[in-house]
């Protein structure tokens, strides 16, 4: 890994989804030994805490096509320094969500970094879903179905225009790698966007290996390094019961970990963020322990 120090970040935020549930997700993983797992691995390891998140209780929800969206935005702008300062602290930032809209505030605070080096990031995308709806194509209006989307410059201006430059990373070195469940309004947006997409046809047919090659060739293409997205539901809910959507169909067991060692093996990851666990549905924490699991896997962990 390009850094011996991992500085982990909680992001419990859940105003992006309707479900409840998943502001509790950092703290599950951690509660399933992160801390201590990680440095088993021998990096030096620091936890930040949490960074500040408003309570939909508290807060009003707004406009219909993009709930809580000041609240949001609010977050990640917060999480985005944070992450950039942690890079400038050569450490690497482990991300825990909360839902996916807070990689919105990750990926702006990995490129901002990079940016500022005058190079550029890619990224990868492990999840069900293409997280590529805008306001106007959303048929739920929930934010946590349009981060990827904002991260390549479509979006509502308030996440689009973090840092004041969007986008945060090329559609050309940006990978989704697990896809299965898209809306109808959303189709277009991933098949116009210039976004590279393997479904999980693509790893029935191809083999994950294959794809994870392809994926990591394309997100390190002209880029210092890629980010990892992890949405807990790229696994198959049979494995992850415990995440914000579950979609039957998902990445088995072996597969998820493989993509992280194949992962870790590029050499290439810059940060990593893991979202969407939501213990209030998991089943003994299991969800949450997987996810350590696959993070130590993205570390360096291997079976000799």
């Amino acid at each position: 890994m390009p850094h011996s120090r991992i500085s982990i970040i909680g992001a419990p935020l859940d105003l992006g989804a309707s479900r409840r549930g998943v502001d509790m997700g950092p703290s599950a993983v951690r509660v399933a030994n992160l801390n201590a797992r990680v440095a088993s691995l021998g990096y030096d390891v620091e936890d930040l805490g949490n960074v500040p998140v408003r309570q939909a209780e508290a807060s009003p929800a707004g406009h219909p096509q993009a709930k809580y969206l000041p609240q949001i935005a609010a977050t990640c702008e917060s999480l985005a320094n944070q992450v950039s300062r942690t890079l400038a602290y050569e450490s690497m930032p482990l991300v825990l969500g909360g839902d996916h809209s807070v990689a919105v505030g990750t990926v702006s605070g990995v490129s901002h970094y990079f940016r500022a080096k005058n190079q550029k990031v890619g990224l990868i995308w492990l999840d069900a879903h293409a997280d590529m709806n805008t306001p106007d194509s959303s048929p739920s209006g929930n934010v946590h179905g349009m981060p990827l989307a904002c991260i390549v410059g479509m979006g509502p201006p308030e996440l689009t225009g973090i840092f004041g430059y969007a986008p945060k990373v090329a559609p050309a070195n940006t990978v989704i790698v697990g896809l299965r469940d898209v809306d109808a309004l959303e189709k277009p947006h991933v098949r116009d966007s210039g976004v590279r997409v393997f479904t999980m046809r693509d790893i029935d047919e191809r083999g994950l290996r294959h794809v994870m090659r392809e994926a990591i060739a394309a997100a390190t293409e002209g880029t210092a390094g890629f980010h990892l997205s992890l949405d807990m539901d790229f696994v198959d809910p049979q494995q992850a019961p415990g995440v914000g959507t579950p979609v039957r169909g998902g990445a088995t067991y072996r597969e998820a970990h493989l993509a992280m060692e194949m992962i870790c093996d590029s050499g290439h990851m810059l940060s990593m963020e893991v979202v969407e666990v939501n213990p209030v549905i998991d089943e003994a924490n299991r969800t949450a322990d997987l996810a350590v699991e696959l993070i130590m896997s993205g570390l360096g962990k291997r079976i000799l």
